[in-house]
């Protein structure tokens, strides 16, 4: 057998293992020529010298990867539609910048979508300018959550849902930075939840 270039070799298993976990099965051999720019022939004599080596199982046309059965594929979709203020109520502006999955067995079921925080009104709950927020949409909000809301002239922000106002009967969004807002919070009429942060994925 010809020689084999190793770090093809490395790069063909690291995508044999990317793609089984976007999509749940492993590649064709015509699949992994198209990657590479190699001859199906080409591809089929690697994953068999990729097997002679222990890298993969590749016999009777299956091929696998080591510790594959333990790699759980499934996964669903969760859209990044633009940012959300940490800091004042903004007109929102739905816009899908990309779509991409996240692992059930981390983030449990959805539907999710995403959403990039902007400002400082939220870091004492951990959310800093730039960070990617998971939410969970269909989500009933309870006091504490950190919520999406809009109000009712379709305005939104991320704050902590603080329940009902008793004197004023009004929804209470918290601000969760004291040092530079103190106790500052915004009364909203009825409060529209546009869903619940489930997780909060740092921009470093």
């Amino acid at each position: 057998m010809q020689h084999k270039d190793p770090e093809l070799m490395k790069r063909i298993r690291t995508y044999v293992g990317a793609f089984y976990l976007d999509r749940g099965r492993t590649p064709s051999t015509t699949e992994i020529a198209k990657a590479f720019g190699i001859s199906r022939s080409s591809a089929q004599r690697y994953l068999v010298a990729m097997h002679e080596k222990g890298m993969l199982s590749y016999e009777g046309g299956r091929l696998t990867i080591e510790k594959m059965d333990k790699i759980r594929p499934d996964r669903q979709q969760a859209p990044l539609v633009g940012s959300v203020p940490c800091g004042e109520l903004s007109y929102e502006e739905e816009n899908v910048e990309c779509i991409t999955t996240l692992p059930t067995a981390i983030f449990g079921a959805g539907p999710f979508y995403i959403l990039r925080a902007t400002g400082d009104s939220m870091e004492d709950e951990g959310i800093e300018d730039g960070d990617y927020v998971v939410i969970r949409r269909e989500a009933e909000p309870k006091e504490g959550d950190l919520v999406i809301a809009l109000d009712e002239e379709n305005r939104n922000t991320l704050k902590q849902y603080g329940g009902i106002d008793r004197e004023t009967r009004k929804a209470v969004l918290r601000y969760c930075n004291r040092a530079v807002y103190g106790d500052r919070r915004i009364l909203v009429q009825e409060l529209v939840c546009q869903g619940v942060v489930s997780h909060v994925i740092k921009k470093k």
